[in-house]
């Protein structure tokens, strides 16, 4: 049987990585692709990686996008919505600001 504390923070990296994905799709396929690509070349992670390793995800963003990157934030925050007060969030959001 799975440890209740696991479950959670597996359901929270899953709602981290769709807020992320989503948030680079709404703002187009080639952007998404562009922030995967770097992540992989630069740090060999993929986006669900950016759950443990937030500031991977800050350093593309900022080397791609400069100060823009605050935009995208600010989207994945909204995204996270009423989650977003949850420990593990706010922590990884915290981290990319």
């Amino acid at each position: 049987m799975m440890d209740s504390a696991y479950v959670g923070i597996n359901v929270d990296k899953a709602l981290v990585v769709l807020a992320i994905e989503r948030t680079l799709f709404d703002i187009g396929k080639p952007v998404y692709e562009r922030v995967a690509d770097r992540l992989y070349k630069k740090y060999n992670c993929y986006i669900p990686d950016c759950f443990e390793k937030p500031e991977y995800l800050k350093a593309v963003l900022k080397e791609l996008y400069g100060e823009s990157y605050h935009e995208i934030i600010n989207s994945v925050r909204q995204e996270l919505g009423e989650f977003a007060y949850k420990k593990k969030m706010d922590t990884f959001i915290q981290v990319l600001l």
